[in-house]
């Protein structure tokens, strides 16, 4: 509203009531969006994620309330029993609507639970799509100190989040194992005076590995997780070091990790370059024939040395999606011949597509789960909202660095003028291109990605490489949901079972 001369007048800005008022009492619209996709289909999705796939046309006589309850019965009850129309201005149901919607935004009760310790930079490969300026394996001045880890420790479990995890880091982190014991044994004693559950999980090539590792491993359920590029003449040339024998020792760490830890605690890890966009099948079956249930398809993030290297890192996003969609119909071949093989970033999608339930997958949460999922403190002592945002700095970009574990205290961190300058980028639900996206309650915002690449946190979302590549996966997805043998292959990756 704008005075003028002491006189109201009212802005153009919004219409009056009575606009919206057609005079048809069937049915009101609840808020939902729409996007056309394959096979003749349009795909409505309303705020708390249930979605519903419909003929071409029929969003047209929906929201014109030319949708009739008897000659369009079926589709009709569809819409009404999955909350996008109701018979009455407010639902009867509305409190199972807002149950659902909290369901979805459970993920921020818990606050902070997945704090990272970057325990060296040291590291005894030279890969070309590092994301942080690793140093030589004999540079201990970038090992994480003893005080560093003790006020990490103290500031991870100040976390209201009865479930933590901490992960250890690099560089290669068993590079400074002793500081890894050290650190581990006295979470894990204060843990448990504050009565809280602690995960314990260690990023490393397993080059280093040791009986003594793995027997303390095995004594702190420490999980671990290795890098795996695929077949050897991809790892080795993606993974470079001495001897250019990298795959061979991967392969060795692992086989000898299973046998003490058990094949549930070693994981592995795919890093997309451009050398492995040319064999999406023998990537998969490299996982499969070696065990592993499931792979992630991830493409590289545009941080550190990873965008040094455009020759050998640097490609679009059309043939990520490529790559991505021959290497998903291959693991789907080996699910459909009665193998339980899944694809972990599809069936991160797949969740949050199908169930009421949040995911722990910081990229795709609005809002963000920089900061209130994850926080990472650096070899140095420095505290970064992310593990890409301590990538970025690694570039000497400070954009997200939150303080220090010397100088500031835990409410500097996580309630500081810092982490409040990042709050207008955080929710998809208000960004623009996203607030009217039919894929806005499964996606995420990812300010740190669009900061990288874009130069502004919000972004420029039509021409971002995270709303192509995901808006690119979910039309793919919902694609093959047509298929009843896909969604149930689909529903058993989101659950664990077998077919």
């Amino acid at each position: 509203m704008i005075l003028n001369s002491d006189k109201e007048r009212f802005t153009r800005k919004f219409k009056d009531f009575s606009d919206f008022d057609t005079g048809n009492e069937l049915y009101h619209l609840l808020p939902f969006r729409f996007r056309r996709i394959a096979n003749n289909r349009e795909l409505l999705v309303n705020d708390w994620g249930d979605y519903l796939l419909v003929d071409n046309g029929v969003v047209d006589k929906l929201v014109n309330r030319r949708l009739s309850k008897v000659l369009d019965a079926e589709v009709y009850h569809d819409l009404l029993a999955n909350f996008f129309i109701s018979e009455k201005p407010v639902p009867s149901l509305i409190d199972l609507i807002s149950t659902r919607y909290r369901t979805k935004k459970s993920f921020l009760d818990s606050f902070t639970s997945l704090h990272i310790f970057v325990i060296s930079l040291r590291c005894d490969h030279s890969c070309h799509y590092c994301q942080v300026s690793r140093v030589s394996a004999d540079k201990h001045l970038y090992d994480m100190n003893e005080q560093h880890i003790i006020k990490g420790i103290e500031m991870m479990l100040m976390s209201p989040a009865q479930h933590l995890t901490m992960e250890f880091q690099g560089g290669e982190s068993l590079l400074a194992f002793e500081k890894i014991k050290f650190a581990v044994q006295l979470a894990k004693q204060r843990a448990e005076d504050k009565n809280k559950i602690l995960t314990f999980v260690i990023c490393s090539n397993l080059v280093p590995l040791t009986e003594e590792i793995l027997e303390f491993c095995k004594e702190y359920n420490i999980l671990i997780s290795t890098s795996l590029d695929g077949p050897s003449y991809v790892h080795n040339k993606n993974r470079h070091r001495p001897g250019k024998n990298s795959y061979e020792l991967a392969l060795s760490g692992i086989f000898r990790a299973r046998e003490v830890l058990g094949e549930d605690a070693v994981s592995a890890l795919l890093t997309t370059s451009s050398l492995s966009l040319q064999y999406p099948v023998e990537i998969v079956d490299e996982y499969f024939n070696l065990g592993f249930k499931s792979i992630f398809l991830r493409p590289i993030s545009p941080y550190g040395f990873a965008v040094k290297n455009n020759t050998k890192n640097y490609y679009e996003s059309e043939a990520f999606v490529e790559f991505y969609k021959k290497a998903l119909n291959r693991i789907i071949e080996y699910n459909l011949n009665g193998h339980f093989f899944r694809e972990d970033y599809a069936t991160i999608l797949l969740k949050k597509m199908v169930t009421p339930f949040p995911v722990g997958y910081v990229d795709l949460q609005s809002p963000a789960g920089m900061i209130s999922s994850v926080i990472v403190f650096n070899y140095n002592g420095e505290i970064y909202a992310s593990d890409e945002s301590r990538m970025l700095a690694e570039m000497n970009d400070y954009t997200f660095r939150l303080g220090s574990l010397d100088t500031h205290e835990y409410n500097d961190i996580f309630y500081g003028s810092q982490s409040k300058a990042y709050s207008e980028a955080l929710l998809n639900e208000s960004l623009p291109g996203c607030s009217d996206c039919a894929y806005q309650p499964y996606c995420g915002a990812d300010p740190v990605l669009h900061h990288a690449t874009q130069g502004d946190m919000i972004g420029h979302r039509p021409t971002s490489v995270f709303c192509h590549r995901n808006m690119a996966l979910f039309d793919y997805l919902f694609d093959l949901m047509q298929d009843k043998r896909m969604e149930r292959i689909f529903r058993n990756w989101i659950t664990g079972t077998h077919a």
